[in-house]
C-alpha cells in the first residue's frame, strides 16, 4: 500500500542519536502511514548494527561509500512510494505528532512546494535554523562588512536570519533546511531532487531557490515541532565550516551570473578575510575554535571559493 509519507534519513556515524530519532518517529506517529528509509553513508561506528537490531521495519540502504548528503537523499527518495517525502536529520527528535501535523498542513495548504517546521534545542529553546532568508547581494554585502556579526538577528542588518521571529506563526520563507523538509513527491520530482554536485551544505538552499523560480512558496508550519541538536552528527567544526562556505560559493556560481556573481564571491571573500584578521588580532596564543575556523577558512579560500563545481 502506498504510504502517506516517506521519511528519508541520511546517517553518518549517527549511533549516539539515530536510535532516539527513530524511536520518536514511530512513537509520535498518529494516523499517517509512514515508510521509513535510512541511507547510511559508510558509518564507522555502530549505526548500521543498531538499526538492524532495533528497527527491522526500517528500509536500510547501504551504498558502500560516503555519497554525501544530496546523493544520499536522492538515493533514499528513489525508493519512496508515498504521497510526500520528508527529509529528517538523525540528530532530531519528533515531538507532538509533528509528521502527522505537517502532512495535514501540506494537504490543506497546497502550492507551497516545500514545508518546514519549528525546531527546538534539547533544552526546549528555539533553534532558529529550521529556515532562513534567501541569500542576496544585500545580505552578502552586510556579511562582507561584518555588520551581520555586529547586529545578529536584526531583521534589516542580518536579513538571512529572519530577525527575531520565533518560527511560531505560519510564514513563507526563503529557505527551509534539510533537517526537517517535506515536499509532495510529485513536486520533488518536478524540481529534480537535490543537486548532487553539493556534497554537504547548500543543497537545501539550492532546491529552495529552484522552487521559488518554479513559482512555489516554501512555508513554515509552526505546529510541527521537533528537537534538533545541531551539528551532533557532523564532522569537525573546521571541516564543517569549509563545506558550508563551499556550499555558499556554489550557490553564487550556480544561481547568479555576470557582475552579480562576481560581487557575491567577492563579498564572501571579504567577509571571511575580515573575520580571520580580527580573530587573529583578538585571539590569544591558544586560539579558540571560532578563531581557528576563520583563519583556516581564509587560508583555504582558493579551494572553497571554487564551489563544488570547481
Amino acid at each position: 500500500m502506498k504510504a502517506d509519507v516517506a521519511i528519508v534519513i541520511v546517517s553518518y556515524n549517527s549511533e549516539d542519536h539515530i536510535g532516539a530519532c527513530l524511536d520518536s518517529v514511530f512513537a509520535q506517529k498518529k494516523d499517517v502511514c509512514q515508510q521509513v528509509i535510512v541511507v547510511d553513508n559508510q558509518s564507522r561506528d555502530g549505526t548500521v548494527a543498531l538499526i538492524r537490531e532495533k528497527f527491522p521495519q526500517v528500509e536500510l540502504i547501504i551504498p558502500g561509500a560516503n555519497l554525501g548528503f544530496a546523493k544520499g537523499v536522492n538515493l533514499g527518495v528513489s525508493h519512496a512510494d508515498a504521497e510526500f517525502v520528508l527529509l529528517l536529520n538523525p540528530d532530531t527528535i519528533i515531538l507532538e505528532n509533528a509528521v502527522d501535523v505537517i502532512v495535514e498542513f501540506a494537504r490543506k495548504n497546497p502550492g507551497h512546494g516545500l514545508y518546514g517546521g519549528r525546531t527546538l534545542t534539547p533544552d526546549g529553546e528555539l533553534e532558529p535554523s529550521s529556515c532562513w532568508g534567501r541569500p542576496s547581494l544585500w545580505s552578502m554585502a552586510l556579511f562582507a562588512l561584518g555588520i551581520t556579526t555586529l547586529a545578529p538577528r536584526n531583521r534589516l542588518l542580518d536579513p538571512e536570519s529572519l530577525g527575531n521571529w520565533q518560527r511560531d506563526s505560519v510564514r513563507e520563507v526563503g529557505v527551509i533546511t534539510g533537517c526537517f523538509l517535506l515536499s509532495p513527491l510529485k513536486v520533488w520530482n518536478e524540481l529534480g531532487g537535490l543537486d548532487e554536485r553539493y556534497f554537504m551544505y547548500g543543497e537545501d538552499a539550492d532546491i529552495a531557490m529552484r522552487a521559488h523560480h518554479a513559482g512555489y512558496r516554501p512555508v513554515i508550519c509552526p505546529d510541527a515541532t521537533l528537537v534538533h541538536e545541531v551539528g551532533a552528527c557532523s564532522d569537525t567544526p573546521v571541516h564543517k565550516t569549509m563545506l558550508l562556505y563551499k556550499g555558499k560559493a556554489s550557490l553564487v556560481r550556480m544561481h547568479w551570473t555576470g557582475l552579480r556573481q562576481s560581487l557575491g564571491l567577492s563579498f564572501l571573500l571579504l567577509g571571511t578575510g575580515l573575520r580571520a584578521a580580527l580573530s587573529k588580532i583578538k585571539s590569544k596564543p591558544d586560539q579558540s575554535d571560532t578563531a581557528g575556523r576563520w583563519q583556516t577558512l581564509w587560508r583555504e579560500r582558493k579551494d572553497w571559493i571554487q564551489g563544488y563545481g570547481g
